[in-house]
Formats: structure tokens, C-alpha cells, sequence
């Protein structure tokens, strides 16, 4: 395998704990748990030498290891909580594969369950714009909507009045006038391996942004389990 003789790790976080989902990396779109989609996206890229799942919990464990990923390590609690960055579960898992595949990695994917309806070719391009691109990093966006700009955002002050949040906000009333912005949108992060062991970081400024136009279902809250279903849906009705 290998990416242009290039060694690949593919690397899912999925911790037990959860906020606005209980369970969430376990729920099921279209009957298949998050971590199993993910999984799949994984096993249609040949070039992945190998995928391991991070996760601290033996449940999610155990569901990784049922849908062929590989479970060689848990993950520490110290690095499972709800503000543990991570970049720092992503350097760990690196360094608990390379000692337990006893090889050293090249480059690594993050592949977050919760976007699960990614594609293999998105995830193939996102590594090609970087590698072949010479960048240390890319990571896959989606444009935010017009609604959302900043141009767009408003405040209420103490009286309940409203404030635009930037200084443009009050000039810009057509669309067309304001530019594109960019949001991570959790489908794909690439880098080498000294961007996440030096450098700590997952997007950085050598960081090559891969814009994905298809509406994409990245779960945090419930409602987004619905979409992500209809989404799945919508494309089997496709033939995606």
C-alpha cells in the first residue's frame, strides 16, 4: 500500500463521552453505528496502510473491532475529556501504532465518526491537494452559508437593539458583495507527521483547505442525526 511510497495511518477518534448525544460515536444512520461508516470509508482506501480506532471507551471499542478496525491501545482519560484537544489524542494514537506496527508513519488521517457520509474520494483528494501541493496540512471545508457571514451577524445590546459584529455588517446588504468564508467541517484532516509531533497542530498556516460543495451532516446535536438519515437516504435513492 502506501501513498506515493509515502506510509499512511488513519487514525478515528471516537471517546466515550458525550454531551449533546448520549453515546453518540454509537448511534445508527441508515443502521449502521458512526464508528461502522467510518470504518468502511477507511477499508475502500487501499492505500491506507493501517486504521485504528482512539477511543477510551470498550463499548465503541468493541464495535470498531466488529466493523475491522483495529484496536491496539485505549485511549488515557486524561485525554478523553471534554476539553482535551485533539491534536493530543491524534499524537498519541500515532505513536501507540507506530510502537505497536513497529514503523514509523509518514502521514496520518483524522476521520471523525461524526461525518459520517464522507466519501473515498474526498478523502483520497484531501491527501493528494497535500501531498502534491507540498503542504504539511489540508483539511476539508464547506463554504458558510450567506446567513452566517460575519457581514451577516448581529448583536443585541443591554437596551435589546440590534449591532452588526463587524464594521462592514451595516454597508453590505447584497450577497454578492460579501466574500466566501470557510468552516471545517470535520470530514477529512491530513498532515505529515512533524506538523502533529513538532508542531502540535492540526490546521495550521502551511494548511491546504479542500472545499467539499456537497451539503455534508457533521453530528454534534440530534437534529443532525435526522439530516444525516435523510441525507442516506437521498443518496440511495441516488445510487450514491
Amino acid at each position: 500500500m502506501t501513498w506515493n511510497n509515502l506510509s499512511v495511518l488513519a487514525v478515528v477518534p471516537a471517546r466515550g463521552g458525550s454531551k449533546g448525544i448520549s453515546d453518540k460515536n454509537l448511534r445508527k444512520v441508515r443502521g449502521q453505528s458512526l464508528v461502522g461508516h467510518t470504518a468502511r470509508t477507511a477499508a475502500a482506501l487501499g492505500w491506507i496502510d493501517h486504521t485504528v480506532l482512539s477511543t477510551d471507551d470498550e463499548r465503541i471499542a468493541e464495535e470498531a473491532r466488529s466493523c475491522g478496525l483495529d484496536v491496539p491501545f485505549l485511549r488515557p482519560a486524561e485525554l478523553a475529556g471534554d476539553l482535551s484537544p485533539t491534536v493530543d489524542a491524534w499524537r498519541h494514537a500515532w505513536l501507540e501504532s507506530e510502537t505497536h506496527y513497529g514503523e514509523r508513519f509518514d502521514i496520518s488521517l483524522l476521520l471523525q465518526p461524526t461525518t459520517p457520509l464522507r466519501r473515498p474520494e474526498d478523502v483520497e483528494r484531501t491527501v493528494r491537494e497535500m501531498v502534491e501541493g507540498g503542504h504539511r496540512a489540508a483539511t476539508t471545508v464547506s463554504r458558510v452559508p450567506g446567513h452566517y457571514v460575519p457581514e451577516k451577524i448581529v448583536k443585541l445590546d443591554d437596551g435589546g437593539c440590534l449591532t452588526f459584529c463587524t464594521e462592514q455588517g451595516a454597508r453590505h446588504s447584497a450577497r454578492q458583495a460579501i466574500p466566501d468564508y470557510y468552516f471545517r467541517n470535520g470530514i477529512c484532516y491530513a498532515a505529515t507527521r512533524d506538523t502533529v509531533m513538532s508542531g502540535k497542530q492540526i490546521a495550521e498556516r502551511d494548511c491546504v483547505g479542500v472545499v467539499i460543495d456537497e451539503p455534508i451532516a457533521n453530528i454534534d446535536d440530534p437534529i443532525e442525526l435526522e439530516w444525516a438519515e435523510f441525507l442516506a437516504q437521498r443518496a440511495a435513492e441516488h445510487g450514491q
